[in-house]
């Protein structure tokens, strides 16, 4: 069984001081398109969610949208805060999306009927870029994380049983090695380390986005870095 802990109050012990923040040129539209088009040759970074989510439950099959949202100062990545009272991932910060159905056609299609359910995006403001490695969460989903660019025009309209919020953050601070923190959870079955990427409230206080979604970030930027 795994332990419920706040993630929020678990020690940092590293943050990613090695590795330089992306350039400006490769959080520009173009350069993004480009690169999930035709990907270098590149690592993702494996984690440890695929390590401890329940084996006997099998995988269930999920997408989410990684909305890259053009503004004239710069692309942001935008994000949801679920709802507390949610059976999975209640009150976390993720990508809008969720499971696959059968009548999706793939999962770029889940990902974007799962966005326009859950924030009210609009497909037709959605220009598919790629996807991501696939991600194993700790709760037994099998992810698959859709990149897109998301043109200006659009309106939002959360579900409001499922999100308590929208916001973006600019994809410049996503993309700074420097905010990343691996942080680590022990207990009597073992260990876990994780990322997370606070990232300031206006007033004070952080939202707090880690595990699946700053995994995700991460391979993100060292896609674009590579």
């Amino acid at each position: 069984m795994r332990p419920k802990f706040d993630p929020e109050t678990l020690p940092v012990i590293e943050t990613d001081g090695r590795r330089a923040p992306l350039s400006a040129p490769r959080m520009q539209p173009d350069f993004i398109r480009h690169r999930l088009l035709s990907p270098p040759a590149w690592e993702p970074e494996l984690t440890d969610e695929s390590r401890v989510y329940d084996r006997t439950r099998g995988l269930r099959q999920a997408s989410v949208l990684v909305p890259l949202v053009e503004h004239p100062d710069g692309l942001t990545v935008l994000l949801t805060q679920r709802n507390a009272n949610l059976n999975a991932h209640a009150g976390q910060i993720s990508f809008p999306g969720g499971s696959q159905e059968t009548f999706d056609a793939d999962r770029i299609a889940t990902a974007l009927r799962e966005t326009e359910e859950e924030i009210g995006l609009q497909r037709d403001f959605i220009e598919v870029l790629g996807s991501l490695p696939d991600y194993i969460t700790g709760t037994g989903f099998h992810v698959s994380p859709v990149v897109g660019l998301v043109h200006s025009g659009f309106t939002l309209q959360p579900d409001a049983g499922e999100v308590a919020e929208i916001f973006e953050v600019p994809l410049a601070f996503l993309m700074d090695p420097s905010r990343h923190e691996r942080r680590m959870l022990r207990w009597e079955g073992g260990e876990r380390q994780f990322y997370s990427m606070p990232y300031p409230r206006e007033g004070g206080g952080h939202r707090f986005i880690w595990g699946a979604t700053a995994g995700m970030l991460r391979n993100l930027y060292h896609l674009l870095a590579a």
